[in-house]
């Protein structure tokens, strides 16, 4: 059987790859990449989604092997993927530090009620102890959601430019790439 081919119709090898990525960030990859050659896989399927991979995307991508500066496009490609790595542990950072900070201060409300209430229980009771230490304890169990806020708006303030500075840097590195397709 022969087949007929139109004038100037070349066979094309791809090679392949498959990224799994954080959710937030799969639309940054998709619009990023095809600046490192690479293009989303028309035929690439898709894994059904469980618990484990909800917050992950898995992206599928091909590019044309006989590409050139394929070894630059690669550091480039290096580049982006360890700025988008920085930028999601800084994104991490604004909420850890919020969230120990909550917690301990929530820890040390729990100790005082505990105390509280082994004061009030105890052999006479010693309701005076008992409230001096409530007091302490409901404000411990009260003041974590406003130290988690205030926290996070301070840490914010600060890891904010930084994050806008990786951006930046996503940008030029994309750029580099998409000046080197041409």
């Amino acid at each position: 059987m022969t087949r007929i081919r139109k004038d100037g119709a070349e066979y094309v090898g791809y090679e392949y790859k498959e990224k799994s990525v954080p959710a937030l960030y799969a639309s940054l990859y998709l619009d990023s990449y095809p600046c490192f050659g690479w293009e989303e896989d028309p035929n690439g399927m898709s894994r059904k989604a469980n618990t484990e991979t909800a917050s992950r995307a898995v992206l599928r991508f091909r590019r044309d092997r006989k590409l050139c500066n394929r070894a630059e496009l690669t550091r480039l490609q290096r580049n982006f993927d360890s700025c988008v790595a920085e930028i999601d542990a800084l994104e991490q950072s604004k909420r850890s530090s919020a969230v120990i900070g909550a917690l301990v201060t929530g820890i040390m409300g729990t100790a005082f009620m505990a105390g509280s209430v082994f004061a009030v229980t105890a052999e006479p009771p010693m309701v005076v102890l008992c409230i001096l230490l409530a007091v302490p304890g409901f404000t411990g169990w009260i003041v974590p959601y406003f130290l988690y806020r205030a926290l996070l708006r301070k840490k914010s303030a600060k890891v904010s430019p930084l994050i806008e500075d990786k951006y930046e840097e996503i940008y030029e590195i994309c750029e580099k790439g998409s000046d080197l397709l041409i």
